[in-house]
């Protein structure tokens, strides 16, 4: 095997996601991949330093999607009504929320729609925009400013318009609360939250969430999440997301931030950085099994559905579960009436199931807003019992328990978020 062989080899894994991330037509994303690889044979010899290989791959790839994207454009000019919605849903910023986008766009004039296609849909630069309209660049830039100023004012998920959550604090104990299934029709819910950190990753969110020990119910540790701006990650655009951990009983702070993206049909992680030994610790959506393993989920890293409904993977009769398929799983298992206090909740229960690890689930109630009510965690019965030295049924004996596809799983902590307060 040749050096360059073996180097394609190593990164291939991480161009095909690039790739997909870009590029939706999974047979277009596989000519794109053929090209680059073609592409990256005819220039391997003039690459000087071999250990930028990966980011001189991935940036022929860049190029690569661009040209995909260039050659879709027929005209100078496509008023961006025209333009069908899976247009609207590639380029630039991977898949977007096309509805949101779609209808803000319509509020500019033609010149502003024009630039912010050509700039944004097309990436185009803006020199190469001057001389597709036959216009002097500094038209052009201000052009350009004065359409994002009108599409930052008038977009729904902007600053402006969503502002800040006002931030409660979370009990110290987790009041009393009761779970009842009902027999009302199952309705479907469009949550946004990123999974596992209940925030939802538009500009200007804010969230407090904590965890309960279960049986005490006391808090022992409550985090922090805020969305403090946009950030693009490989050429995907989406939002930073700092969150801090309190410990209640260290009384350590632990930072950690992400870079995550929500599209019209699903929500995900495209980055995590922590600090480690006084280092800060930077994994993305193309560092392999590092980052899919903890953060990923689905196909290509696709992420989590943002509409959910029952898809028939999960069944539960009470506290009996059976799991239909032979991978990590989310599905809707019922509808519930969750009673926290004196407040009442309609809900629907989604079960994740070995997306975590393969020997945890998770019961997730969402409210008809999307928005995460309770968040109930088990462990198999043998989870970490290295570190831990006993099963989960002798070290919380009276905690509930789910059987699973005939194993034993054991209620260990709840958390709620400030959503509830």
């Amino acid at each position: 095997m040749t050096e360059f062989e073996r180097l394609l080899a190593e990164n291939l894994a991480p161009l095909q996601r690039f790739v997909n991330f870009k590029i939706s037509n999974r047979h277009d994303a596989e000519d794109v991949v053929q090209d680059v690889c073609l592409v990256a044979t005819q220039h391997f010899v003039g690459l000087k330093n071999k250990e930028s290989f990966k980011p001189w791959l991935i940036g022929i790839a860049i190029n690569k999607c661009r040209d995909y994207y260039r050659k879709k454009d027929k005209y100078s000019y496509i008023p961006i009504e025209s333009l069908a919605e899976s247009t609207l849903t590639t380029g630039k910023y991977g898949l977007v929320e096309k509805s949101d986008i779609r209808e803000t766009i319509d509020t500019l004039g033609e010149k502003e729609r024009e630039i912010i296609y050509l700039y944004y849909f097309q990436e185009l630069s803006q020199e190469e925009i001057a001389k597709k309209l036959s216009i002097p660049v500094g038209t052009v830039k201000s052009r350009l400013h004065y359409a994002k100023e009108k599409f930052k004012k008038h977009y729904p998920n902007s600053p402006i318009s969503k502002g800040g959550n006002i931030m409660k604090k979370l009990p110290e104990f987790l009041p009393e609360y009761k779970i009842e299934k009902t027999n009302e029709e199952i309705f479907k819910v469009r949550s946004e939250e990123l999974m596992g950190f209940c925030i939802v990753p538009k500009l200007g969110e804010k969230i407090t969430w904590a965890s309960y020990d279960i049986p005490s119910r006391k808090q022992v540790e409550y985090t922090v999440a805020s969305v403090t701006g946009r950030a693009e990650v490989h050429g995907i655009e989406g939002v930073e997301i700092v969150a801090i951990q309190h410990d209640n009983n260290s009384k350590k702070k632990i930072e950690r931030g992400f870079i995550a993206q929500l599209t019209d049909t699903h929500c995900r992680y495209l980055a995590e950085s922590h600090y480690e030994n006084g280092v800060r610790k930077i994994f993305t959506f193309l560092d392999s099994d590092a980052f899919v393993n903890n953060w990923g989920f689905g196909e290509d890293n696709c992420g989590y559905e943002t509409n959910i409904a029952p898809n028939g993977s999960i069944k539960r009769c009470e506290n009996n579960i059976e799991v239909n398929v032979d991978k990590e799983t989310v599905d809707v298992v019922g509808r519930y009436k969750v009673t926290i206090g004196d407040k009442e909740y309609d809900t629907v229960c989604v079960m994740n199931v070995g997306h975590f690890n393969s020997r945890i689930a998770i019961e997730q109630y969402l409210d008809k807003n999307g928005r995460t009510i309770l968040w109930r965690r088990f462990n198999k019965n043998d989870w970490a019992k290295h570190r831990y030295g006993k099963e989960w049924t002798e070290l919380l004996p009276d905690n509930e328990r789910l059987t699973i596809n005939g194993e034993t799983y054991v209620h260990w902590y709840d958390c709620i978020t400030d959503y509830i307060i």
